[in-house]
């Protein structure tokens, strides 16, 4: 009985602490892009504006939720719920320090990329429920570019499963204490990182969210809370991939330095440097065009990992390393 309240208590503390550095990104955020810009930014709720993220959350909570006459308002409210719920479950397989894990499986990152892979669905059934051309298109664009950039996704972690034999994410951190991947595999790193901004729906590959052209998307039909789903969903996802980069070619909690102990605060200025870069993307890079994006991932990046791999094989086996 016990463990399991102790289990219950877990998940809700981690699930607080996640919800809080969200909020608190997307002040980070703001005050990163007004720095680029030469604004202040959020200043005026609160000391440097750091009640901001709790006046916005108060804004959407009493905010009226509108539900389209025409849409299927079932499926309406529950894909956002389905968006939000998949980007929390992610975060029960990321190791923050050695000990620091809620589910350390052995097939962690299959696990991993089988709920992003499922939270398509929330993007994809929010477009359709939505009953607008808008949305709809939107959404088609969101599921061919989340599941396009996948691929590449995929491919690197195959990368990175041959180097370690393993498919577990601790194992793939405790493989880089004499040297991180990033230094030996800096090719398959960089289209990690460009793969991540095409997955979270990022600049300069935001096209399911082009203003311009679909006046917000998948999600313009949503207000109040269920916009608030989509967004905590949407910054998670961006934190769990900058969190990826981290484990998979940057040393997870190893600590920078030798003379250090590792840890969560290691894993946390990874991630936070990573989160920057996504930030600074968005605010120096002009917005691809939609055959632009398929073209960077289908007949540039997917070929360069597929010719990538077998070279890898080759060198593993020359020196021993590979067994086959």
């Amino acid at each position: 009985m016990f463990f399991y309240i102790f289990i219950i208590i877990q998940t809700l503390i981690i699930i607080l602490a996640l919800l809080i550095t969200v909020a608190y990104l997307t002040l980070l955020e703001r005050k990163l892009l007004a720095l680029v810009q030469r604004r202040k930014g959020p200043n005026v709720v609160g000391t440097f504006g750091l009640m901001q993220p709790l006046a916005d959350g108060f804004k959407l909570f009493v905010k009226e939720i509108i539900i389209p006459n025409n849409s299927n308002k079932f499926i309406f409210i529950l894909a956002p719920i389905i968006s939000f719920a998949i980007s929390l479950f992610s975060w029960s397989l990321i190791p923050l320090s050695k000990y620091s894990i809620y589910s350390d499986l052995n097939l962690g990152i299959l696990f991993l990329l089988s709920f992003s892979s499922i939270g398509i669905y929330g993007i994809l059934l929010s477009g359709w429920s939505s009953n607008s051309k808008y949305s709809f298109l939107g959404a088609l664009r969101s599921s061919a570019q989340m599941i396009s950039y996948e691929l590449t996704i995929g491919f690197t972690i195959i990368l990175i499963g041959l180097t370690t034999h393993s498919l577990n994410l601790n194992d793939f951190i405790l493989s880089q204490q004499n040297g991180w991947f990033c230094t030996v595999h800096t090719i398959p790193a960089i289209i990690f990182f460009i793969s991540g901004l095409a997955e979270t729906n990022r600049h300069p590959f935001d096209l399911p969210e082009a203003e311009a052209e679909l006046v917000s998307g998948y999600n313009v039909e949503y207000s109040g809370m269920t916009f608030a789903l989509f967004s905590l969903a949407e910054y998670s996802n961006i934190l769990l991939m900058c969190s990826l980069n981290t484990i998979l070619f940057w040393g997870g909690w190893l600590p920078i330095f030798s003379t250090f102990s590792d840890g969560f605060f290691w894993f946390a200025i990874k991630t936070l440097i990573f989160y920057i870069l996504f930030v600074y993307a968005r605010a120096i890079l002009p917005r691809y065009r939609y055959d632009q994006l398929m073209h960077l991932g289908w007949k540039i990046l997917l070929p360069i990992l597929i010719a990538y791999i077998p070279v890898t094989i080759v060198i593993l086996y020359s020196f021993n390393i590979l067994a086959i």
